[in-house]
């Protein structure tokens, strides 16, 4: 009898276990997932999120991109929603290590064409419809042609557009650069190779030279200096925090001729021998939408 009764409690307890909602399932784990995809063809933008055309005796070209990276992702359900008031998703690691706090580039997330840079659980996001995405970018890796003494040279550009980065070193092609300090906003390294030797140099832009664009400029401006591009989603994103799928949502981010120069000689192609000279690698715009 006493063995009996033992087993009766613990087929109870089974059972009752079983019926138990897990809370921490209440979703299926469900995730957004947040997809870069770069666009040559997607609208160019100014700062203040209008279209904009290429300037007089200024040229530029679609880039290749290789991998970006993010340093910070909010969404809003207003567009008037002050800067950090919002859902904000995402914040990369920083560090004062160079001096000032900057972008840990180390330990920085990075994702090509069409690749997932961000997943987070639907569990951590407050149910609403959202409208607004922002997105801070951080760096930019990608492919141009720039043309010496009438060749072709297919280069490789790193490119730091977060408002300030740490660097230990970092890759750009081939070539690792050894830095240890902090780079503002505007940093860059071109590697190429030129009748068969290689090449690496480095640059700064001058301050405000990165175009961020801001549709929303007028009742949310974004911090000078900073490269945290705005984009109204093409749908509002509905979260009610009880989805059981995953949501993609695909950021899409035009680099439509975002690589601009100075065109001194007035050829369209991008000639440093000749005195053109690269002022702007911001990105030209951002829509979100999801898949």
């Amino acid at each position: 009898m006493k063995f009996q009764s033992i087993l009766a409690i613990a087929i109870a307890a089974f059972f009752f276990q079983s019926c138990q909602k897990n809370p921490e399932t209440g979703n299926s784990g469900a995730n957004v997932n947040f997809i870069f995809k770069f666009d040559s063809t997607q609208v160019r933008l100014n700062a203040i999120g209008q279209p904009a055309p290429m300037p007089a005796g200024h040229a530029g070209q679609s880039p290749r991109f290789n991998s970006m990276s993010a340093h910070y992702l909010e969404m809003t359900t207003s567009p008037f929603t002050a800067i950090g008031a919002g859902a904000v998703l995402y914040r990369a690691p920083e560090v004062t290590t160079g001096g000032s706090n900057a972008i840990s580039f180390s330990q920085s997330k990075f994702a090509g064409n069409n690749q997932i840079f961000l997943s987070v659980p639907v569990k951590n996001i407050a149910p609403g419809n959202y409208t607004w995405l922002r997105v801070s970018l951080a760096y930019q890796n990608y492919n141009v042609y720039m043309n010496a003494l009438g060749q072709t040279i297919d280069a490789t550009v790193a490119s730091f557009i977060g408002f300030n980065t740490y660097l230990t070193s970092y890759k750009v092609k081939d070539s690792t650069i050894a830095v240890n300090s902090n780079k503002l906003q505007g940093y860059w390294a071109v590697e190429g190779k030129y009748l068969g030797y290689g090449f690496l140099t480095t640059g700064q832009a001058p301050p405000g030279a990165t175009t961020v664009p801001n549709p929303l400029f007028a009742t949310s401006p974004i911090p000078q200096g900073s490269c945290l591009v705005t984009g109204e989603f093409t749908t509002p994103l509905s979260i009610t925090g009880n989805e059981t799928t995953d949501i993609n949502i695909v950021v899409s981010l035009s680099v439509n001729k975002s690589f601009e120069w100075i065109d001194v000689d007035g050829n369209g192609t991008y000639d440093p021998n000749n005195g053109d000279t690269v002022i702007d690698m911001g990105i030209r715009g951002m829509i979100p939408k999801k898949q």
